[in-house]
């Protein structure tokens, strides 16, 4: 078999209303970084906004529960009835975004979002508001109708007005930590531009005149804050869809703006991280080169090349690491997903619908991820005080039980369909399609065997129960 285990990677930008205390941050980035898998991208402290923005990303069953450690430790160490700025919040983790990079798409990210957010009230007891491409109502799809207020205004508001009530939790914000907002979205790119003026109404107005509710660029959120410590105004923004508006024409337009009010730009700056092709598209306009094109460029012919050596061999250094993860349970995983992709392969060949098969190879990718992070979530339980560490390690079992059996139960539908295409596919796929069946069995047996050794050391008589019902459908 030639071929790659197809990856799957979740970039994850939350915002923490701390910008002024870099140990707390770094506490924030350390329970982060402690969940295997995970690569720790950028982090921007802001003391005027006094906020800071951590980019991370990671494999998609591994992202969510980096996002968790997170927003706990910024439970933990953010007092918002102590916090000023002048960027707008309601939270400690004030806005907690999921954005596909390869491998999943924005409803995957959605269904993570929405994961997190139960968790996030059931663990921690802080309601959540849903927000972009996850929000379940149309006036929250925008951040700035939930953040109305800010979080003295909600903490009174969502007592009294029904329509302030969180999608998890209660109408009771938490004491200390506030509300935080989780979505899906794309390629988000928060870009702020200086002005050599501290006259912070030139700023709004040009704030104004550039934003999309306003009646300027359609994906542009801007508004005008002042920089204390550089005695300047600034326009902040962020940039939705670099794609349909660019950064090139939003530059121009602020300097024309300001050219109104006898202001000029000194600087911008890019928060967080921004994608390559944001910076080609300026590259392309500024320079006016002709016939400029992606593979042009140096390092996207070495990522190419690059491309070519990963995968599958990646995947096996790790499983053949001595390390507790990647194991059994991931293996089982990536052997289903190598089914699926056979499937995919015959069927494509054979002119049959494929579309089933490449689901299952995607859902069995991305298990193979969060396999590994369930097992991470039982050790990380076991470290908590003994006498807390009781709930903690039933909840991470049952995950640790429930993705492996999700996978013996896909993996057994995706059974049922190679046997329907051996029926219907040209006699020459058989060895293809043997195959598959054989690496669908092996992740069955494998997937099984992870259930029942995290079963043997749950106590949750009640939880058990219900996974001990799945099970015997294999039986």
């Amino acid at each position: 078999m030639s071929g790659t285990v197809t990856r799957t990677i979740v970039e994850c930008v939350p915002n923490f209303s701390e910008g002024r205390d870099a140990a707390k941050v770094d506490a924030i980035v350390e329970a982060i970084r402690s969940v295997r898998g995970i690569a720790i991208l950028d982090r921007e402290l802001d003391a005027d906004h006094n906020r800071s923005v951590i980019t991370f990303a990671g494999p998609a069953g591994a992202v969510g529960e980096a996002a968790f450690r997170g927003v706990e430790r910024a439970v933990g160490l953010i007092d918002l009835r102590q916090h000023t700025g002048v960027h707008p919040r309601i939270g400690a983790a004030d806005v907690v975004p999921f954005v596909p990079v390869e491998g999943v798409t924005l409803d995957d990210c959605v269904r993570i979002a929405n994961e997190l957010g139960q968790r996030l009230w059931d663990r921690l007891r802080v309601p959540v508001y849903l927000y972009e491409a996850a929000a379940r109502r149309p006036d929250r799809v925008n951040l700035e109708n939930i953040r109305r207020g800010q979080f003295e205004g909600l903490r009174d508001d969502v007592r009294a007005n029904p329509d302030r009530r969180p999608d998890f939790g209660d109408a009771e914000l938490h004491a200390s930590a506030g509300a935080t907002v989780v979505g899906a979205r794309k390629f988000l790119i928060a870009y702020n531009i200086n002005l050599n003026t501290a006259d912070l109404e030139i700023a709004r107005k040009i704030a104004k005149a550039i934003r999309f509710s306003s009646g300027g660029f359609r994906y542009v959120k801007s508004m005008g804050v002042p920089l204390a410590s550089r005695n300047l105004a600034q326009v902040s923004m962020n940039l939705t869809d670099f794609e349909q508006t660019p950064m090139h024409r939003v530059f121009e337009a602020v300097r024309v703006e300001a050219a109104r009010y006898g202001a000029a730009i000194v600087g911008s700056e890019i928060v967080g991280l921004i994608p390559k092709r944001a910076l080609e598209m300026t590259a392309e306009w500024y320079l006016q080169a002709e016939n400029f094109h992606p593979r042009l460029v140096l390092e996207n012919r070495l990522a190419e090349a690059a491309a070519m050596n990963g995968g599958l061999n990646d995947f096996l250094e790790e499983l053949a690491a001595p390390t507790a993860t990647p194991g059994g349970g991931s293996a089982a995983a990536a052997a289903a997903a190598m089914a699926a992709a056979l499937g995919a392969m015959v069927a494509g060949l054979a002119k049959l619908p494929a579309e089933a098969f490449d689901t299952d190879r995607k859902f069995f990718a991305e298990a193979v991820g969060r396999d590994a992070a369930s097992y991470e979530g039982v050790r990380a339980a076991y470290k908590k005080p003994k006498d807390e560490r009781g709930p903690f390690v039933e909840q991470a079992l049952h995950e640790a039980a429930k993705v492996p059996l999700e996978v013996a139960e896909a993996a057994a539908a995706l059974g049922e369909r190679l046997r329907a295409l051996a029926a219907t596919a040209p006699e020459k796929f058989g060895s293809d399609i043997a195959t598959a069946q054989s690496l669908t069995r092996a992740a069955i047996e494998g997937a099984l065997a992870n259930v029942r050794i995290n079963l043997a050391s749950m106590k949750d008589e009640p939880a058990i129960a219900g996974l001990r019902e799945r099970l015997a459908r294999f039986q």
